[in-house]
């Protein structure tokens, strides 16, 4: 929200949200946020005026005065009361902006060393990177529906983060659960073994949690949407974040600062016993 108008009203007879934004959308007002609060009387109205970033009051007053004069004249003077009018500048909007990205980079920082003792750093950094895809591509799609970035939608933003962490820890626990079998397989081998054992229930949860945000984005009003969008896509990407960035990224990781013992790499030959077993003649002595 760059600069524009917020606005506080109370309607003795409500309309319903829709109402409101077509008698503004009719007048030229187009892309207001109108939420309903308290009592089902009240609503604010928040409408963008690029006038507001040069001139904030004298933007601010002009388009405020519209608002009321459309919504007085569709809807009777008498029905409509005006509690408040401020002019919100562009400070708000970097203010959001700095506190999403902090929020993002802690969220990053705590998973990182969260990640670092339950498994280890290499798995740690791969999860990072593969849900850091995540954001940049939300925030992509953003850019290309042109929605708002909002509170909500820096929730939603939040929200995939948290789905895709949760995902790509369900393959990295299958991961590290097949390294402890011991079994005669390469890194890129047991990487393909998990992905392949825990696909059915990525599946299975990508549909479930795509038709939930389907449905949002079908039935939810106005003030939810911008959030269904950002659950949609997020999703989706997510998922395929999960399977086809954080395994390959770790698989890189390993090859370019491999372990000193434990994993075996697509190079090694030599299985753990050739290289431990003493010679009989040693054994004798």
């Amino acid at each position: 929200f760059t600069g524009g108008t917020l606005m506080q009203l109370e309607f003795t007879q409500p309309p319903n949200v829709g109402q409101i934004r077509s008698t503004l959308d009719e007048a030229g007002i187009r892309g207001a946020e109108i939420q309903q609060f308290g009592t089902n009387r009240e609503f604010t109205v928040r409408a963008q005026d690029p006038a507001a970033v040069a001139a904030q009051s004298k933007g601010a007053e002009t388009i405020a005065v519209t608002i009321g004069r459309v919504l007085k004249q569709k809807f009777g003077e008498n029905n409509l009361k005006v509690i408040r009018t401020e002019a919100v500048g562009p400070r708000v909007g970097s203010e959001l902006k700095r506190g999403a990205i902090i929020a993002i980079l802690l969220s990053f920082l705590i998973t990182l060393v969260y990640l670092s003792i339950r498994f280890e750093w290499r798995f740690a950094t791969a999860a990072v990177i593969a849900t850091s895809h995540d954001v940049f591509t939300t925030i992509a799609f953003l850019k290309l529906m042109h929605l708002e970035i909002s509170l909500t939608v820096v929730a939603g933003l939040l929200t995939v983060l948290g789905y895709s962490l949760n995902d790509t820890i369900i393959i990295f626990d299958r991961v590290r659960e097949n390294l402890r079998k011991g079994r005669k397989e390469t890194l890129y081998e047991t990487l393909n073994r998990s992905i392949n054992e825990t696909l059915p229930r990525s599946v299975l949860t990508h549909v479930t949690v795509f038709a939930a945000t389907l449905s949002l984005l079908i039935f939810a009003g106005e003030v939810i949407r911008p959030f269904a969008w950002v659950m949609a896509f997020g999703v989706v990407t997510g998922t395929f974040s999960s399977i086809y960035v954080a395994a390959p990224v770790l698989l890189w990781i390993e090859r370019k600062w491999p372990r000193k013992t434990g994993v075996r790499q697509s190079s090694s030959t030599a299985t753990p016993t050739s290289r431990t077993r003493p010679s009989p003649a040693t054994a004798t002595r």
